[in-house]
C-alpha cells in the first residue's frame, strides 16, 4: 500500500510532496492505482512525481522530461515541460519503447488531462 508523505511546504504555507521514482517494483493495475492517488492528494497540494511507468505520467496535469546527455566526458541534464503533442509521443514512447505506433499513440489521446496553460 502506498503512503504518501508531505515533503515540504511552499511559500504560501501550502504542501508539497516530492515522489523520486515511485513507481520502483510496480507496474500495470498497481501504477494505475498509485497514478490515482497521486492525483487525489494533487487537489490539495502540489505533487511532483518522478516516474517511468505511462500510467502514472498519463494521470499528471504537466509533464516535463529530464533527459540526460553525455559528450566530451561531461553529462548535462536538461528539463523541459512537454505540450499536447510531446506528451502524447513521450508517453507512447513509455508504452511502445523505441517504435511508437499508431496504437501506442491512442492510449494518451485518450486519457490524458488538458494541458494547462
Amino acid at each position: 500500500m502506498l503512503v504518501l508523505k508531505t515533503a515540504a511546504r511552499t511559500a504560501n504555507g501550502e504542501r508539497a510532496a516530492v515522489f523520486d521514482e515511485i513507481d520502483a517494483g510496480i507496474g500495470g493495475r498497481v501504477s494505475e492505482a498509485v497514478g490515482r492517488r497521486l492525483k487525489q492528494l494533487s487537489a490539495r497540494q502540489q505533487v511532483m512525481c518522478v516516474t517511468h511507468q505511462p500510467q502514472i505520467a498519463s494521470l499528471a496535469d504537466r509533464h516535463f522530461l529530464v533527459e540526460k546527455s553525455t559528450a566530451a566526458r561531461k553529462t548535462s541534464v536538461g528539463i523541459r515541460e512537454l505540450d499536447a503533442a510531446g506528451r502524447v509521443e513521450e508517453i507512447a514512447r513509455m508504452l511502445a519503447g523505441e517504435k511508437i505506433t499508431e496504437q501506442a499513440r491512442e492510449m494518451p489521446r485518450r486519457c490524458s488531462p488538458p494541458q494547462n496553460s
